[in-house]
C-alpha cells in the first residue's frame, strides 16, 4: 500500500485549460455508492427466475459498483443466456466476470458491474470442498474491488483468507472486498478478517434468508493495514425481499486522496485593506484550512475563519483574513488544507494535509508615496492575449493588479470561472500581490454569474468601493449592464438601476471623506466608459456625471470599447484625463502601467508588442 504522511510540500499551477479540465472536485470520483448482492441467478422467493426484478433493484441502488455472486453463463439450466452480460446492458454498467466451476455445459461463477470502466482485471482460484471458488480482481483508477462467494467450510474460508489478504498487502490502490463470505459475524472467520480489513457495511443489518432475513453473511470491507484510507458514509441492507434468496447490501464510502491532490489553486491575494489582507484559494475536496503566518518563517501564527464561534470549513472555497498586520512590513505565509472525509454531528473523519510553499506580501502604510499597479481589461478569458500582454510587464516590479472588467466574462459553470481566474491570478503572480477584479458587464452574464462573488473578497463587501495604496486613493465604481434594466435578454432579472443610485450614495460620501481629500493623487476605476464612448450606455454618467464634474480625479481608467482611446481633461465633458483600453484580439489589446514615484504619477499603455501607445504625466 502507498505510504501516507501528515503534511506534503505541493503547489499545483494550473496555467492551460487542458491541464484544470482534469481538475474535478476529487469526492465527486472518490465518493462511491458500492453493492454487493447474491443474486441467485435472478431465482426469486416466490420460485421465479426474473432478471428484470434483479436489473431494478440494482437501478433503484444507482451504484457505482456491483458484486454479484451466483451467476451462470451459457448454462443450460438458465437457457444458455449470458447472465452478467443481460444484466449490463440492463443497468447501463461495464461487466467482469470470474467462473469458478464448469456447470450444466456452461460457467458459474462471481461478477463485478461498474459505473467506470475497470483499468484491469484478474481473477484465481480459491480452495472450496464442495465446489471451487473464485476472487475477480478489477481495478480501477482510484481503488481496487474484489468480490467473491467463499467456501461453505471454515477452513477453506481461512485458507482463501491468506491468499484475498497477500492480494491486498501488494495493492498500491485501496483495496476494497465484497461478497457472500458465508459466515456469521461471530465467526472466527471474520474475527480473522477484521484484524486488518474494516468492514464498511454492518453486521446487526441482516441478509439472509431475503424474505424474513435472521442473519447476516454478506459483507463490504476495506484492507486498512493501520492506516484510514476510506471513509464509511452511511450503510444499509435494501428492501428488497423477493428477487433474491439475500437482499442486497450497500455501503456509501469515500476514498482519501494524497495530499498533492488537494489543492485545486495556488492562493491569490484579495482586499488588502484596513491594516489586513485576504488569502484566498480552492480545493478538490471538502476540507479544514488555515493560514500560517509570520514575519519570517520559523514563527508562525495560525488563523482560520470562524464565524459565530464556529470554524468554517468541509468546503471547497477557502477565505481567511489576516488582520492587525503592520503596514510597510514583509510577511510569509502559507496555506493548509486537511481533507474532511466524513463531517457528521458527532463524528469526523479527515485525511491527508497539504501544505503550500511560502510565499510574501506587504502592505504599504499611509505615508507609502511609491507603487506600481498592473491594469488588465476585456481579455475575455484569452489566456494567448494575457500571456502577450504579461510579456510586456512581467519584469517590472509591480505592488498589485487591476483586473478591469470582462476578463471572466459570461461564466457558464463554477468550472468555467475556476479555470479562467487560476490563470489570470497564477499569470501575475496573485500569491504574491493582491489582484482586485472589477466587474464588468460580461461578468454579469450567464449562469454561474452571481457565484463568481464567491470567488473573491471585494472590498467593503460590494463591487464597487475605495481604498488606499499609500497616499494614493482608488475608487472603484460598476456601471453594471450595457443595456437597460428593461432590456428582454434579461428577463426582469436586473436591476442595476438601484445599484447605480446606490453608488450615488457611495460617491457622495467617499469624495467628502479625508481619505479622499488628502490623498495626493486620486484614481477613478470602471468598466464601462462615462466619458468619450457615445455608443456607449450612459445613465452612470446620468447620474453621476453631477458629482465627478468637480472631483480632482488626477485620471479615469476605463474600458469596455473594445477601442484604446485617450481623451484629454476637457474634451468630452471629463474634469479629468480618461484612457480605456483595448480588447482581446492580440492586435487591439492593451495593458496599462501605473506608477507613482513621489508626486510624479505616469500612465503607460502598451500593446502586445511592448510598443507605447500612449504615455502620459499626471
Amino acid at each position: 500500500m502507498r505510504p501516507r504522511s501528515g503534511f506534503l510540500l505541493f503547489c499545483l499551477l494550473f496555467c492551460s485549460a487542458a491541464l484544470f479540465a482534469q481538475s474535478k472536485k476529487m469526492d465527486e470520483k472518490n465518493t462511491l455508492r458500492i453493492v454487493s448482492y447474491n443474486i441467485r441467478n435472478g431465482n426469486g422467493m416466490d420460485g421465479k427466475s426474473d432478471l428484470n426484478r434483479i436489473a431494478d433493484a440494482i437501478n433503484r441502488l444507482t451504484p457505482n459498483l456491483v458484486a454479484l455472486q451466483e451467476i451462470d453463463s451459457m448454462a443450460n439450466r438458465t437457457g444458455q443466456r449470458d447472465i452478467l452480460r443481460d444484466l449490463a446492458e440492463k443497468t447501463l454498467m461495464h461487466r467482469l466476470y470470474a467462473p469458478a466451476i464448469d456447470f450444466d455445459g456452461g460457467k458459474y461463477g462471481v461478477g463485478i458491474l461498474s459505473k467506470e470502466k475497470p483499468q484491469r482485471s484478474e481473477y484465481l482460484p480459491l480452495p472450496g470442498r464442495e465446489e471451487q471458488r473464485v476472487l475477480l480482481i478489477a481495478e480501477f483508477d482510484r481503488y481496487i474491488l474484489a468480490c467473491t462467494h467463499l467456501s461453505l467450510t471454515e477452513e477453506d474460508r481461512m485458507a482463501s483468507l491468506a491468499i484475498i489478504r497477500d492480494k491486498a498487502e501488494k495493492a498500491s490502490k485501496p483495496f476494497i472486498l465484497a461478497g457472500d463470505l458465508n459466515a456469521r459475524p461471530q465467526s472466527s472467520f471474520i474475527t480473522a478478517l477484521t484484524e486488518d480489513f474494516t468492514l464498511l457495511s454492518d453486521t446487526a443489518k441482516h441478509t439472509f434468508p431475503a424474505s424474513e432475513p435472521t442473519g447476516c453473511i454478506d459483507y463490504i470491507a476495506y484492507y486498512n493495514p493501520g492506516t484510514d484510507f476510506i471513509s464509511r458514509l452511511a450503510t444499509f441492507v435494501a428492501d428488497e425481499p423477493l428477487a433474491s434468496d439475500h437482499r442486497p447490501i450497500v455501503s456509501d464510502i469515500r476514498i482519501c486522496v494524497k495530499a498533492e491532490e488537494i489543492f485545486s489553486s495556488k492562493p491569490y491575494l484579495q482586499n488588502p485593506v484596513g491594516e489586513g489582507i485576504t488569502v484566498m484559494w480552492q480545493t478538490h475536496v471538502p476540507t479544514y484550512s488555515w493560514v500560517e503566518y509570520g514575519t519570517d518563517t520559523l514563527n508562525l501564527q495560525k488563523t482560520h475563519t470562524l464565524v459565530d464561534g464556529q470554524v468554517i470549513c468541509n468546503d471547497y472555497y477557502n477565505k481567511i483574513r489576516l488582520s492587525r498586520l503592520q503596514p510597510g512590513q514583509k510577511y510569509y505565509y502559507r496555506v493548509c488544507s486537511r481533507e474532511i472525509t466524513l463531517y457528521q454531528a458527532y463524528k469526523k473523519e479527515f485525511g491527508e494535509t497539504a501544505v503550500s510553499p511560502f510565499y510574501s506580501f506587504s502592505l504599504p502604510d499611509a505615508n507609502t508615496t511609491d507603487f506600481t499597479a498592473i491594469i488588465f481589461n476585456d481579455l475575455h478569458k484569452q489566456e494567448a492575449t494575457l500571456n502577450a500582454l504579461y510579456n510586456q510587464v512581467k519584469d517590472i516590479p509591480y505592488n498589485f493588479v487591476v483586473f478591469n472588467g470582462d476578463c471572466i466574462d459570461d461564466p457558464k459553470t463554477e468550472e468555467d470561472a475556476l479555470l479562467h481566474l487560476t490563470m489570470q491570478c497564477t499569470r501575475v503572480g496573485a500569491e504574491n500581490v493582491p489582484v482586485f477584479y472589477l466587474r464588468g458587464n460580461h461578468e454579469i452574464r450567464d449562469a454561474y454569474s452571481i457565484g463568481l462573488r464567491e470567488l473573491f473578497d471585494y472590498v467593503g463587501d460590494k463591487t464597487y468601493g475605495a481604498f488606499n495604496w499609500g497616499d494614493t486613493r482608488f475608487v472603484m465604481l460598476d456601471c453594471g449592464e450595457d443595456k437597460p434594466d428593461t432590456t428582454w435578454v434579461y428577463y426582469g432579472l436586473n436591476d442595476f438601476t438601484q445599484l447605480r443610485l446606490d453608488q450615488v450614495r457611495f460617491l457622495t460620501e467617499e469624495l467628502s471623506t479625508p481619505a479622499f481629500s488628502n490623498a495626493t493623487k486620486r484614481v477613478l476605476l470602471n468598466h464601462i466608459p462615462l466619458y468619450g464612448a457615445a455608443d456607449a450606455y450612459s445613465p452612470c454618467r446620468e447620474l453621476w456625471g453631477g458629482l465627478l464634474a468637480n472631483a480632482p480625479f488626477d485620471i479615469n481608467i476605463s474600458a469596455h470599447t473594445h477601442r484604446h482611446a485617450y481623451h484629454p481633461k476637457g474634451s468630452a465633458g471629463n474634469n479629468f484625463p480618461v484612457v480605456i483600453g483595448g480588447n482581446q484580439r492580440m492586435e487591439g489589446s492593451t495593458v496599462m502601467v501605473l506608477q507613482k514615484e513621489g508626486k510624479a504619477m505616469t500612465l503607460r499603455v502598451l500593446d502586445t508588442k511592448g510598443d507605447t501607445i500612449y504615455q502620459l504625466n499626471l
